[in-house]
């Protein structure tokens, strides 16, 4: 008997309940295929005894390479099954890094999705100690093979519940590593369970619902989004960043879960597409700050806006005063933008019921664009070391702008650098502890002893404060912070966040350690300078290198990027920009992004320290 519930217990249970629903819907070449969760019971089953047959037992870790497709769901419930630990990776992953993750893991096998991802790597496989290398693209045989299923296989399958216990390891998960070599997070089934028991009762999950998948399965984010998902018997439809578009109109999702760079994206591509027709562009944005001026005023007598200090009845009369009449003025119109915003919201579908936003902090006015249209936006915190949930707004929004109240048994602290708790509306370090707090860093004692206080909690790296009401309000990476020479810190999330509102800006990243001032390197989409750069100061650009070499016309966008950094939109004199460069190649994932968009701050660095050092002198 297993000792407390585990995955593969909530696997057995819900192919039982839900056997006749849909767990998930893929593309294969131009057909829809739907699998039901008996299907999904009887694929695990056939490649649980596959591996089985080819020696993978409890306890071996098993190095897993694959992109986001449904024989990921099906290779990682076959390993759960087992007892083996996956170690998860995507494609893209440098031979390098993968070789450092087999080694380091002690990895004995290895799925990877097809030969050519295979042939990739090759070079390594011979310094490597695997017993068995499984190629997932040959899978489909095996797959295929149901009527070989019989009532002794169906018996042994669910007797494999006896090798499981709550508190094993059922996962190695190995971070992005945007500040150093990757570092392997070890979570057991206890860390996730907290999650399942927890995340469907917050955003009121059940079997209708249906999740439209884009982000990598490996990430803890998705993968945590799945097994909550097959947890409530819902759907998952697996999409792509190309095809998700037309994928929200097709599917008509109920809940949309992805990383802050995929909203920031549909910001910018729903803007860029209107900025061609000027008229309706003028029309959509006005009705755009007519539903944000709505919704603030709406907030400000809901008491759902950041507050950090106590007020009496006479202060809190005199706060909701101007917004009560500002309201009743814009009800209208608001009523009006309501009713042209539907339109939008039929390209998500038409039936979502929240955008969950998660793995980095939501900009503002990505936030506040999305809540003007309509659309509930759960801005949440999480990391893989929390397996990943810490904190989230809910339905109602609790308090808008921050990513709402530690989740029930979470104790979040946050702490300044006596490490004394802080009273709210103070920034400090952010640590928590709870059952959804991994166990350590494997094979890494050093980073351990780094990560965990004395009396058990986490440090997050994170920066953030309460509100009054125990908000958490995200501000910040402490491991990010770039600290200039003369001694002041820059917060260099804050800026690029700031920075993004502007369509040419595809990324960036600020730089500056112990420089005098600040830089912004910039990834710009060269279309849409060279439009902005014409419509807006009446030059004309040939490329990147050609305004690189106009100093008076850098000087004219930094200034106007400097504008969006003003103390009256809260920014430091000292947070203005020194110099700005343009790049002319973008940042790529595996190399300078990680597989959601993160920066990794120390490649960027190093690949242009040349560069810094020249225009920060």
């Amino acid at each position: 008997m297993s000792k407390g519930q585990t995955l593969f217990d909530m696997f057995l249970k819900v192919t039982t309940l839900y056997k006749n629903e849909v767990a998930f819907i893929y593309k294969k070449d131009t057909q829809t295929i739907s699998v039901t969760y008996e299907h999904l019971f009887n694929d695990v089953l056939l490649l649980s005894k596959h591996f089985s047959q080819h020696q993978v037992k409890k306890g071996d870790k098993v190095m897993f390479v694959s992109d986001n497709r449904y024989e990921w769901i099906v290779t990682d419930l076959a390993l759960l099954s087992l007892g083996a630990i996956s170690v998860p990776r995507a494609c893209d992953t440098p031979s390098a890094e993968l070789e450092y993750i087999i080694t380091h893991s002690g990895s004995s096998f290895l799925v990877i999705e097809n030969e050519r991802a295979k042939h990739s790597h090759e070079q390594i496989y011979t310094q490597l100690n695997l017993k068995n290398i499984f190629v997932m693209d040959q899978f489909e045989d095996i797959l295929n093979n149901k009527e070989s299923i019989s009532q002794d296989d169906i018996n042994n399958f669910i007797q494999l519940y006896t090798l499981h216990e709550n508190e094993d390891m059922f996962s190695i998960i190995y971070t992005s590593g945007t500040t150093g070599q990757p570092k392997g997070v070890m979570l057991n089934h206890l860390n996730m369970m907290y999650n399942i028991n927890k995340v469907p009762k917050f955003i009121e999950l059940d079997k209708n619902d249906v999740w439209l998948s884009i982000l990598p399965p490996w990430h803890i984010f998705e993968r945590g989004v799945e097994y909550v998902s097959l947890s409530s018997g819902s759907t998952i439809v697996y999409s792509s960043p190309k095809t998700f578009a037309a994928d929200l109109e097709e599917f008509k999702p109920t809940l949309v879960a992805t990383v802050p760079r995929v909203w920031e994206s549909m910001y910018a591509k729903i803007n860029t597409t209107l900025s061609k027709t000027p008229n309706k562009a003028y029309i959509f944005n006005l009705l755009i700050d007519i539903s944000k001026a709505y919704k603030y005023n709406q907030r400000v007598l809901q008491d759902k806006l950041p507050r950090y200090t106590k007020e009496n009845f006479l202060q809190t009369l005199a706060r909701k005063a101007f917004p009560s009449v500002k309201l009743l003025l814009l009800w209208p119109l608001y009523f009006v933008a309501q009713k042209r915003f539907l339109t939008v919201q039929e390209k998500f579908g038409g039936r979502l019921r929240y955008a969950i936003s998660g793995g980095g902090s939501l900009p503002e006015y990505v936030d506040e664009w999305i809540d003007a249209l309509g659309i509930n936006i759960i801005n949440s915190y999480g990391m893989t070391e929390c397996s990943p949930s810490i904190a989230g707004r809910t339905k109602d929004c609790d308090v808008f702008g921050s990513v709402g109240a530690p989740l029930e048994g979470t104790d979040l602290i946050i702490v300044d650098e006596k490490a004394q708790q802080v009273p709210p509306g103070v920034v400090g370090d952010i640590l928590v502890k709870g059952p959804q707090v991994m166990s350590g860093y494997y094979n890494n004692e050093v980073e351990n002893i780094k990560t965990f206080t004395a009396d058990g909690y986490l440090r997050t790296g994170d920066l953030g404060k309460f509100t009054i009401t125990g908000e958490l309000i995200l501000t910040g990476r402490s491991k990010e912070i770039i600290v200039l020479a003369n001694g002041e810190n820059v917060d260099p999330s804050r800026i690029e966040a700031a920075i993004s509102i502007f369509p040419y800006v595809s990324d960036s990243m600020l730089v500056g350690q112990d420089k005098k001032g600040l830089g912004l390197l910039i990834v710009a989409d060269f279309e849409l300078l060279k439009d902005y750069i014409h419509k807006k100061l009446d030059v004309v650009i040939e490329s990147v290198e050609h305004l690189m070499q106009n100093q008076h016309l850098l000087s004219d966008i930094k200034s106007e990027l400097n504008e969006k950094l003003h103390k009256s939109n809260g920014f430091k004199s000292f947070e203005k920009l020194q110099n700005i460069h343009f790049l002319e190649s973008e940042f790529k994932v595996g190399e300078e992004l990680t597989n959601t968009f993160k920066k990794k701050r120390h490649i960027i660095e190093q690949k242009y320290k040349e560069l810094i050092d020249s225009f920060l002198k």
